[in-house]
C-alpha cells in the first residue's frame, strides 16, 4: 500500500484530485495482473462538507430575502437590499484569493448573509421612510431624491458604520488563537471580516445610489400588515416597561445572574467531532507478534468486519514503512473501515454510534486483539496534538518504569469506571519476549575469546551482515548473511551455535554464554527528558470537559502518587484549556475596544454603557440556547459568543441614536423614547431576523460538517433573540431610568 503526502501549505482537495488523475495515467503502464485502486481519498469528505456549507448559505440567503420582502413591503427595495449578498460575496472571494484563504467548512462556516446586509437594511429602511414622508403626486426630481437619500443616509450612517465596525472588531480575538485552534479559526475570521467590510462599502455607496435611481415614481408607503401588527403588539409592552422601569431593569439583572450560575452546567469540548463518515479502528495485539501471525489475525478480523452490510471495504496498515512517518510494530494495525453511503444502509436512520457499538460487539470476541474506535482524520489530529491517538491522554511521569507501569494500571482501573469512558487502556509497555545472552567471562578467558569476537559472531548470526550488493539493471539489493529463521528463534538450537577459537577449534555457544528467554519492555517513552507512560481513553455520550474533571477528581481520591511522580492531561482537552486561557485575556480587551467605539459613536459614557449592557443579556440567550439543545461549550461556541457581542450592540446603537436625535429636536424624554422605539421597530426587527434566520440552516442541518457549525449558529440565534428583547424592552426602560425627566436644551445639544 502507498500513501501520498501533501506538502505544507498546499490545498488538500486540489492535491487529491491531481493524484487521482495521475493514478489513472499510471494504470496503463502497470504489468498484467497488477491493479492500483484508491482506497481512501480525502476529497470525498471535503466535497461533502462543502455541499453542507453551500446548502446552508443558499437556504440562509432565501430566508433573508423572504424577511426583506415581508418587512419592507416593496419588491424593488427588497431586491436592491438582497443584491448586496452576491456582490459582497464576490468581493469576499476576491479577498480570500488575495489572502490565500481556501473555501472550506471553517472559512465559510460563519458567514451569515443576514449579518452582512444589516447596514444596508438600516439605510434602505430609513431612505424609504424619508422618501415616503416627502411624497408628492407629480414625483420628485433626481436632484431632490438624491438630496433626500443623502440626508436619510446621513441620519443613520453613523450608527450603521459604527455597528459594523464593532461587529468586525469583535472577531479580532480569534487571531490571538495559536497552534491547531489558530489554524482552524483564522480563515473564519479573515473571511467574515472581508465580507463585513465589503458589505459596509456597498451599504454607503451602492445602496443610496440605487435607492435614488430606482425609485423614480412617487413613493407612498403602503400599510404593512406585518409591521403594523408588530407595532400594535409592541406599543403596550413598551409603555408598560417605561412605567415599570425599575422592575424591568431588576428582572434583567436577575436574568443575567441566573444565567451566569447555569454556565458550569454547559460542559465543554475543544471542537465538536466532525462525522467523517468512515471509521479508523486501531487493533492492538500482543507485543512481539510476528508479521506472519499479525497478517493471519488481520485476515480473520477483516472477514468479520465485512459481514456488516454497512461496510463497503476494509484495508489495514501493519508495521513500519520505509519512510517511517508512522513507526509501529507488526503487533499494531490501523484498520480503515470505509462505509457505504447512508442511502445504501439497511436502516439509513441508524446512528453512527449504534453502528460502532455493533462493530465493537462483533470484533471483541476475536482473540488476541484490543481495539480503539476513532475516525481517520480525527486519529491523526489527536496524534499531532499530544502524540496519542485517543481523545484523552493521562500522562504519568517519573523515573522508575516499573512504578510507572503500576500507576498506569491503577489509573486505567479508575478511568474505566468513569461514565462515558470508552477504549480505556494503558500503553503496552511489557510482554515482549527478549532473548538475553550473558557472556561467561571466566570460560571466555580460558578459551582466549574476547567480547568483540563473540559480539561480531552473534551480530552476523542473528542480525545479519551485508556480504555484497547485488545489481539487477538499475536496481540494487544487499546480500545478507545470517542464520535461517527457524534457528534464530530457537534458543536450544542457538545454544549449540559453534564459536570459532584462535587455533581453529570450536566450542558451542552455551559453553561461553548463558541464553535466556525473558519478558521485557516492549517500549520506553520519554517526554521532556522524563520517562512517561500514558493511559488513553475516548469519550462517548458526554462532553470532554466534565469527563476530564471527573477523571481528575477520581484519581485524586483513589490513586496515591509517590513523590517525584506527576500527571499531565493531554489530547484535545489540552488544546481546549490553552485556547480558553488565551481568549480569557483577549476577549476583555476586545470588549473594552467595543466600549471605546460606542463612546466615540455617541459622545456619552452613560449612553455607551446603556447600549453595552446588551452584551451580557445577549450572552444569556446564547447560554440558554446551548442548554436547551444540550450542546457543550466549545471553541466553535466561543466564536459564536464573540460574534454575538458585536451583533448585540448594533440594534441598540440604531435605536438609541434616533432617540437622541428626537431629543435634540425638542421632544420630551418620554415622547422621544416612545416615538424613537416605535419608529425604529422595523429596522430593529429586520436586522435581528435576517441575522438570526441566516444562521437557522446551520443550526438545524444534519449534513457532514454541520457538527462544527451547529454550536456557533445556536449561540447566535439564542443571543439575537435575547438581545432583541433587550433593545425593545429593557433599553428604553434603562434609558428612561438613567436620564430622568431632564430635557437638554436644543441649543446646547446642537452645539454638542
Amino acid at each position: 500500500m502507498s500513501t501520498v503526502f501533501m506538502l505544507i501549505g498546499e490545498n488538500s482537495r486540489t492535491v487529491a484530485n491531481d493524484v487521482a488523475l495521475k493514478l489513472e495515467e499510471i494504470k496503463s503502464s502497470l504489468p498484467n495482473g497488477i491493479t492500483v485502486t484508491a482506497v481512501y481519498n480525502r476529497t470525498t469528505l471535503v466535497d461533502k462538507t462543502l455541499a453542507t456549507v453551500k446548502k446552508n448559505l443558499l437556504e440562509g440567503a432565501l430566508l433573508v430575502i423572504v424577511v426583506l420582502f415581508l418587512f419592507l413591503g416593496n419588491i424593488r427595495a427588497a431586491i436592491l437590499t438582497a443584491a448586496v449578498i452576491p456582490i459582497a460575496m464576490l468581493m469576499t472571494i476576491t479577498g480570500m484569493v488575495q489572502t490565500k484563504t481556501s473555501a472550506n467548512l471553517m472559512s465559510l462556516g460563519a458567514l451569515d448573509f443576514g449579518l452582512i446586509i444589516d447596514g444596508a437594511v438600516i439605510i434602505v429602511e430609513n431612505c424609504l421612510r424619508r422618501l415616503s414622508d416627502a411624497y408628492r403626486e407629480d414625483g420628485l426630481s433626481l436632484s431632490e431624491r438624491l438630496a433626500i437619500v443623502f440626508e436619510a443616509t446621513r441620519e443613520v450612517i453613523r450608527p450603521a458604520l459604527f455597528g459594523v465596525f464593532i461587529i468586525t472588531a469583535v472577531y479580532i480575538p480569534i487571531f490571538a488563537l495559536s497552534g491547531v485552534e489558530g489554524k482552524m479559526f483564522h480563515p473564519m475570521a479573515i473571511t467574515v471580516i472581508i465580507a463585513l467590510l465589503s458589505a459596509m462599502i456597498l451599504s454607503i455607496t451602492f445602496i443610496p445610489a440605487g435607492v435614488a435611481l430606482l425609485f423614480k415614481k412617487p413613493i407612498k408607503e403602503k400599510k404593512n400588515r406585518v409591521v403594523q401588527a408588530a407595532r400594535s403588539l409592541y406599543k403596550p409592552i413598551l409603555l408598560l416597561s417605561l412605567k415599570l422601569r425599575w422592575l424591568v431593569v431588576a428582572l434583567a439583572i436577575t436574568w443575567v445572574v441566573f444565567s451566569a450560575f447555569l454556565i458550569p452546567r454547559l460542559g465543554s469540548e475543544f471542537v465538536p467531532n466532525l462525522d467523517e463518515g468512515d471509521i479508523a479502528m486501531h487493533a492492538l495485539r500482543i507485543p512481539g507478534t510476528s508479521l506472519t501471525e499479525a497478517i493471519h489475525l488481520q485476515k480473520i478480523l477483516e472477514s468479520e468486519i465485512k459481514k456488516l452490510p454497512e461496510v463497503e471495504r476494509v484495508f489495514a496498515k501493519i508495521g513500519t514503512a520505509e519512510v517511517a512517518t508512522d513507526a509501529v510494530p507488526p503487533s499494531v494495525a490501523d484498520n480503515f473501515i470505509i462505509l457505504k453511503p447512508r442511502e445504501e444502509w439497511p436502516d439509513p436512520n441508524k446512528e453512527k454510534t449504534q453502528f460502532i457499538a455493533e462493530l465493537e460487539a462483533l470484533v471483541t470476541p476475536i482473540p488476541g486483539n484490543r481495539y480503539e474506535f476513532l475516525q481517520p482524520i480525527q486519529m491523526r489530529f489527536n496524534e499531532l496534538i499530544s502524540g496519542v491517538r485517543s481523545e484523552v491522554a493521562v500522562k504519568i511521569f517519573g523515573d522508575d518504569f516499573d512504578q510507572l507501569i503500576a500507576l498506569g494500571h491503577q489509573i486505567e482501573e479508575v478511568v474505566g469506571k468513569i461514565p462515558g469512558a470508552a477504549d480505556v487502556a494503558v500503553e503496552q509497555t511489557t510482554g515482549l519476549p527478549v532473548m538475553t545472552i550473558k557472556p561467561k567471562h571466566e570460560a571466555m578467558a580460558r578459551y582466549g575469546l574476547s567480547i568483540v569476537q563473540l559480539q561480531n559472531l552473534l551480530a552476523t548470526a542473528l542480525g545479519g551482515t551485508v556480504a555484497n550488493p547485488l545489481y539487477e539493471g538499475d536496481r540494487r539489493a544487499n546480500i545478507v548473511v545470517r542464520l535461517a529463521e527457524h534457528l534464530r528463534t530457537d534458543v536450544d538450537a542457538l545454544s549449540d551455535l559453534p564459536v570459532m577459537l584462535e587455533k581453529g577449534s570450536y566450542v558451542p555457544l552455551k559453553e561461553v554464554a548463558d541464553l535466556q528467554l525473558v519478558m521485557g519492555y516492549s517500549q520506553v517513552y520519554r517526554e521532556n527528558g522524563k520517562r512517561r507512560i500514558v493511559v488513553a481513553a475516548n469519550v462517548r455520550g458526554r462532553d470532554l470537559g466534565s469527563f476530564v474533571q471527573d477523571i481528575q477528581q477520581s484519581i485524586k481520591l483513589n490513586v496515591d502518587m509517590p513523590a517525584g511522580y506527576w500527571l499531565e492531561y493531554g489530547g484535545t482537552y489540552q488544546k481546549l484549556q490553552s485556547a480558553t486561557q488565551r481568549l480569557s485575556i483577549v476577549v476583555p480587551l476586545t470588549l473594552a475596544l467595543v466600549m471605546a467605539l460606542l463612546i466615540m459613536a455617541l459622545g456619552s459614557i452613560k449612553d455607551a454603557l446603556i447600549i453595552f449592557s446588551g452584551v451580557p443579556l445577549a450572552l444569556t440567550g446564547g447560554v440558554m440556547a446551548l442548554l436547551l439543545r444540550d450542546i457543550p461549550f466549545s471553541i466553535s461556541a466561543a466564536v459564536g459568543f464573540i460574534a454575538l457581542s458585536g451583533i448585540a450592540v448594533l440594534n441598540g446603537l440604531v435605536m438609541l441614536s434616533f432617540i437622541r436625535d428626537l431629543r435634540m429636536h425638542g421632544e420630551t424624554l418620554h415622547q422621544a423614547i416612545v416615538e424613537g422605539a416605535l419608529t425604529r421597530l422595523r429596522p430593529v426587527l429586520m436586522t435581528a431576523l435576517v441575522a438570526a434566520l441566516g444562521f437557522v440552516p446551520m443550526a438545524l442541518n444534519t449534513g457532514i460538517g454541520s457538527e462544527v457549525q451547529r454550536p456557533l449558529a445556536t449561540v447566535v440565534i439564542g443571543g439575537i433573540i435575547s438581545s432583541t428583547l433587550l433593545t425593545l424592552v429593557v433599553l428604553p426602560a434603562l434609558y428612561r431610568l438613567t436620564h430622568g425627566q431632564h430635557v437638554m436644551p436644543i441649543k446646547s445639544l446642537s452645539k454638542k
